[in-house]
């Protein structure tokens, strides 16, 4: 009897500890949405993480989260750039679908700082490398010229990423050319993403969501340049209550709507913006009509427009429609009857249809139109031409998200794209009718890709992502091909630090033809065909990340070496539009970049922001081909975006709780150009008039003077009342203490004055920007 006693209390508690241990070692899986505020937007890229497995994920584009846990109580950790930081306890014993809603922080500086180390931790876990990521609240609180925000110029804060010069907002991410850069808005292609020739951004701030800038290791499912991937989210807009939010500036002002179509279901944002150049210029050249020595003022002015809608169609079923319009104008009217008219702008929309076959398996699939228009207008007395070019896409892509379990999350996918290229269209007459000239020159090219990959926890200290992508393209009778392999780790040393990897190898399909030499920008996308090979590029970086002071730093230090072919620039004198034998005009060559990124950043307390330096090197070579000497004789050159030192610091400082002092600065070393080094005389014939030639050394052999600016901006919160229960006054100094950088350098003549002989020749520097202070008013209600 004591024995069977005995023996039965043996057997419940072995099957009692069996039935714990089978318990334990089942898994579940936790699913579901991140939400912000009270619009209750989705939050792509918002971390859900469990500290004590060290174990997360990261939301998607539609802001679903997956991941795999053990059975058994777990504190979950849920994180996003200017939400307050959300910790849920929960016990976990079935496949659950948990959403969360984060409320906006309640810091006034809330807009940039996250009371909790969960980004950093996750950019620390991660295994991709090489990301940043902006929020337009993060951009809207730095000074900016103007008083106008710009996201590219923000993402130029960031180490790797260059700028173009004094005033210029196109990038250069580690020594690749701006059309190496993809830009994505809605997963829709924006073929220029710039306004008012390169000063700011095509991104209106109260439109967007986020902005993933990817400048290396880049994800299997990105494709078509070589340099980096910026990759911007639209705001879904409020689906709990209509709100109108805006904001008057110095230069332009701006008006945001929206709303829920059904609350909880579905809903919209419209925005809008719009310069006020042209008002006050056309009133000044209205006041000197009659005056022949009067030069007028060109009539310039942007607009663009932005909206969004979801709805969703049940509890695995959600659309989404998306659009851009936007215009560049510019025009000049002389009082001679000579007339200039030039315009661009990018036209873009966007389907999008996400279901959610079950808490493993996921869907997006999105259909889009994208085109990017210029042309110019100009008319002489009874003459005038139109010269035109264009690009047109229509692009169908699917993705699949499938986590079958918490070590693997795969991703794979298709896209086609159907491209139009109107490489150059003439239009030229009199205005009786007796000279009528014509010419058109287009080409068609069909792109397409396929790609796997899979993020793999190979164990608890190293994930690895690996992934494949096979891509090709046709134009005409001319096709390429080619495979894609991109790998990344990160291994964690201790859960403070982790090291990573990544390799990449990228194929360009479509070129874009600039003329440097011309006065305007001439736009020209080309495809790869007869013999335009398609441009190549392999990277590989490797980097080391820690975590100090209780997680509330992360500094980080990466090294890339990047090697391309078939990279592409004109001979001298290249005849670019309406060229139907533009192939000849190409040379082609390769080129190296390489340096290392050390960036500290900071996301919690009063005072938040980063500090970045960059040492890198670029370079290109073109041998002699085509009956030519190639680019400087075949010898190696710096492109002029090549920068040996770039420092950055960015800081945001909470004052009080409602005034905030903000300020970033910027030290570059000056581009490289390319001077005479000395003239000689020559004389056609004996007796006649000496002319000067300048002799020219290597190509940008010659460096202007460092570039360096300091920004300083306040943003006062305003009282809340009837009308405005949210508003804001955003002081800003651009160039704070009046460098005069750099734009160009010319030279003038010395000559002596008695004689008027020419003595020698004294260099002359153009800047374009002192000191400018503005004031923005932001408002919503």
């Amino acid at each position: 009897m004591r024995f069977s006693t005995l023996l039965f209390a043996f057997v419940s508690v072995w099957s009692i500890a069996g039935v714990a241990v089978a318990q334990a070692q089942e898994r579940y899986t936790l699913s579901g949405y991140v939400r912000g505020g009270a619009s209750r937007e989705r939050l792509p890229g918002a971390s859900v993480a469990v500290p004590s497995l060290v174990a997360g994920a990261t939301a998607d584009s539609t802001g679903f989260y997956s991941l795999r846990l053990p059975a058994g109580r777990h504190q979950v950790v849920i994180s996003f750039i200017g939400y307050e930081t959300q910790t849920r306890d929960l016990t976990l014993t079935h496949n659950q679908r948990l959403s969360f809603t984060l409320p906006e922080s309640s810091n006034t500086l809330g807009e940039v700082v996250v009371e909790a180390s969960g980004t950093l931790e996750q950019k620390l876990q991660t295994t991709q490398m090489s990301v940043e990521r902006l929020t337009s609240k993060e951009a809207k609180l730095l000074p900016a010229l103007f008083g106008e925000v710009d996201l590219l110029k923000t993402l130029q804060l960031k180490p790797g990423v260059q700028n173009g010069g004094e005033g210029t907002s196109g990038l250069f991410v580690r020594g690749g050319s701006s059309d190496q850069n993809l830009v994505l808005v809605d997963d829709a292609v924006v073929y220029n993403p710039n306004h008012l020739f390169g000063l700011f951004s095509v991104f209106n701030p109260d439109a967007v969501q986020s902005v993933d800038l990817y400048k290396g290791g880049f994800p299997a499912q990105y494709g078509g340049r070589l340099s980096s991937v910026i990759d911007v989210k639209l705001r879904e807009g409020n689906n709990q209550k209509f709100v109108t939010s805006g904001g008057i500036g110095l230069i332009s002002s701006r008006l945001t709507v929206e709303g829920p179509i059904v609350k909880d279901k579905g809903s919209f944002i419209l925005s809008g913006r719009r310069t006020y150049f042209d008002v006050f210029t056309r009133q000044i050249n209205k006041l000197n009509e009659g005056n022949v020595d009067y030069n007028p003022i060109p009539d310039y002015y942007f607009y663009d427009f932005n909206a969004k809608g979801n709805y969703k169609l049940g509890e695995k079923d959600q659309v989404f429609l998306s659009g851009y319009y936007g215009r560049d104008i510019f025009g000049f009217n002389s009082q001679g009857g000579f007339n200039f008219n030039f315009s661009w702008g990018n036209t873009v929309g966007a389907a999008r249809w996400n279901h959610v076959f079950n808490k493993r398996l996921y869907l997006n699939t999105t259909a889009s139109y994208t085109r990017y228009q210029y042309g110019i207008t100009n008319a002489l007395d009874q003459f005038s031409f139109n010269l035109s070019s264009d690009i047109q896409d229509l692009a169908l892509r699917t993705d699949l998200d499938y986590t079958p379990n918490d070590r693997h999350a795969f991703k794979f996918g298709a896209q086609l794209i159907s491209h139009d290229f109107g490489v150059g269209r003439l239009q030229a007459g009199s205005g009786d009718g007796s000279l009528n000239l014509g010419s058109d020159v287009g080409y068609t090219g069909q792109e397409g890709g396929l790609y796997a990959s899979d993020n793999f926890k190979a164990t608890d200290k190293l994930q690895l992502d690996y992934g494949l992508r096979l891509t090709g393209f046709r134009s005409g009778s001319d096709a390429y091909g080619g495979i894609e392999p991109r790998a990344s780790a990160r291994y964690s040393l201790t859960p403070k630090t982790s090291i990573k990897g990544s390799y990449a190898l990228m194929y360009q399909y479509v070129h874009l033809v600039t003329n440097s030499g011309a006065t305007l920008p001439t736009d020209i996308w080309y495809p790869s065909r007869l013999s335009v090979k398609p441009q190549r590029s392999q990277q590989a970086a490797a980097g080391v990340s820690f975590l100090l002071g209780d997680g509330k730093y992360l500094l980080t230090n990466e090294v890339y070496y990047k090697w391309s072919q078939n990279q592409v620039d004109f001979k001298d004198g290249a005849q670019l539009f309406v060229n139907p034998d533009l192939d000849q005009e190409f040379l082609f060559g390769k080129g190296w970049a390489y340096g290392n990124e050390l960036y500290l950043e900071k996301k919690s307390g009063r005072t938040t922001g980063w500090v970045g330096y960059t040492l890198s090197w670029s370079k290109r070579q073109f041998l002699p081909q085509r009956g030519t000497t190639g680019i400087n004789e075949g010898r190696v050159f710096y492109p002029n975006y090549d920068r040996r030192h770039n420092i950055t610091v960015v800081l945001l400082h909470q004052l009080t709780e409602r005034l905030n002092l903000t300020g970033s600065f910027v030290y570059t070393t000056g581009n490289a150009t390319t001077l005479p080094s000395g003239r000689f005389n020559v004389q056609d014939v004996f007796g006649g008039d000496l002319s000067v030639a300048p002799i020219y050394p290597d190509r940008n052999s010659f460096r202007l003077a460092p570039y360096n600016r300091l920004d300083l901006g306040l943003v006062w919160k305003l009282k809340p009342n009837r009308w405005f229960p949210e508003s804001d006054l955003t002081f800003s100094v651009y160039n704070a203490y009046n460098r005069r950088n750099p734009y160009f350098v010319y030279f003038d003549q010395v000559k002596n004055e008695a004689t008027g002989q020419v003595l020698n020749y004294r260099a002359r520097q153009v800047s374009l920007f002192p000191t400018i202070p503005a004031v923005t008013y932001n408002f919503k209600f």
